[in-house]
């Protein structure tokens, strides 16, 4: 899906592009080089699209298959060779519609093991989001119009039940909220909220909770909190919890892609800047 003329204005690309993070209530993006990943799981589904090339992609510790686009539902264990090669990564959280909004973003795919691998697939915009050194004045805007796009193809909905515990978690995110109080919301026992929200959401409930956590650490940190402040600031005991966490979360520690960031502020009169834009 090709950006229409003149939507969105673009500058000269950058001869040293630094990595990218764009995290807001409903998604997280991020783009920029990579070496090796090891086996990891998200806590939310994910679609992959290499910039220029293919990236290799091992599932369950699998064989390797070499692809330009992949999605891959949450709790999924993988692996990431990019071999220095830029890699646009974003997630959706579950109220937005699950792995199915992402679906339609990957061509010529096949499925191995329950991830979707595709042969080609929407990369252009996370392009020009990545040569853009300016690119966080429309991140927004284009990330809004991709998701439309995809989620117009996307045919699952998620149960109402579980998509409102979902956005209390989000919206939440500095607290350890118990499962029996959302359970009680939603008019179930513990256990049966718990296996209807990992059924929906693809991981359990802890898991998803942890994820939120994660999305506030990366926002302060890309919004300039070194990594103690960033950790205290999303709920963790200390820095190593947080990049303990973040390891088993992406594969890589969080020097890899959270250090050198590109600097994304910008002021204009008149301008405000949601809480968690980046």
């Amino acid at each position: 899906m090709p950006a229409p003329d003149g939507l969105y204005e673009r500058a000269a690309v950058s001869p040293a592009l630094r990595p990218f993070w764009h995290v807001d209530e409903m998604r997280t993006f991020f783009v920029g080089p990579l070496e090796y990943n090891r086996l990891h799981q998200h806590g939310a589904p994910v679609y992959l699209a290499g910039m220029y090339s293919k990236f290799g992609l091992r599932i369950h510790g699998g064989r390797w298959h070499w692809c330009r686009t992949a999605v891959i539902p949450a709790g999924v264990l993988h692996e990431l060779d990019l071999a220095g090669y830029p890699l646009a990564v974003f997630y959706v959280e579950p109220s937005v519609g699950g792995v199915d909004a992402l679906v339609p973003l990957s061509g010529d795919s096949w499925e191995v093991d329950g991830v979707l691998v595709g042969r080609s697939g929407e990369f252009s915009i996370m392009r020009e989001l990545w040569e853009d050194s300016a690119s966080a004045r429309w991140a927004g805007q284009a990330l809004d119009d991709l998701l439309a796009y995809s989620k117009l193809r996307a045919a699952k909905r998620m149960d109402p039940r579980v998509s409102a515990a979902a956005d209390y978690l989000r919206m939440h995110s500095d607290e350890l909220t118990p499962v029996m109080k959302l359970a009680r919301n939603a008019g179930l026992s513990a256990s049966q909220f718990q296996r209807m929200f990992t059924r929906e959401v693809g991981v359990p409930f802890r898991r998803y909770r942890a994820w939120n956590r994660m999305r506030v650490a990366i926002s302060e940190i890309a919004n300039g909190s070194n990594f103690t402040t960033a950790a205290h600031a999303a709920g963790f005991a200390d820095q190593a919890h947080f990049t303990n966490d973040f390891r088993r979360t992406f594969g890589a520690p969080p020097s890899v892609s959270l250090l050198g960031l590109r600097n994304t502020a910008y002021h204009e009169e008149g301008a405000n800047l949601p809480v968690l834009a980046l």
